[in-house]
């Protein structure tokens, strides 16, 4: 499992820390293909409207198969340090 993130994180696909609605499968799926999250999220929708059933399969695997974004986390002494000037 851990080859299938390397790979999808080589390539971009990752689930966005910021700007997630549910899972992020379609903001992450969106920011590859280089189009915003709420188009990204219409075309989904259309595309699993015309396979019936789906909607149950493609969005969870997708959830599981795609990595999460490393978040960046800024230590608390520079957050003080930049409140206070």
């Amino acid at each position: 499992m851990e080859t299938v993130y390397q790979s999808m994180r080589q390539q971009g696909l990752v689930r966005p820390a910021q700007g997630r609605v549910l899972g992020g499968v379609c903001a992450g799926l969106g920011r590859r293909f280089g189009i915003d999250p709420w188009p990204a999220r219409l075309l989904f929708i259309l595309i699993l409207l015309l396979i019936p059933g789906s909607q149950i399969l493609v969005y969870p695997i997708l959830w599981i198969i795609m990595p999460a974004e490393p978040v960046t986390v800024t230590p608390p002494s520079t957050v003080w340090a930049s409140t206070t000037d």
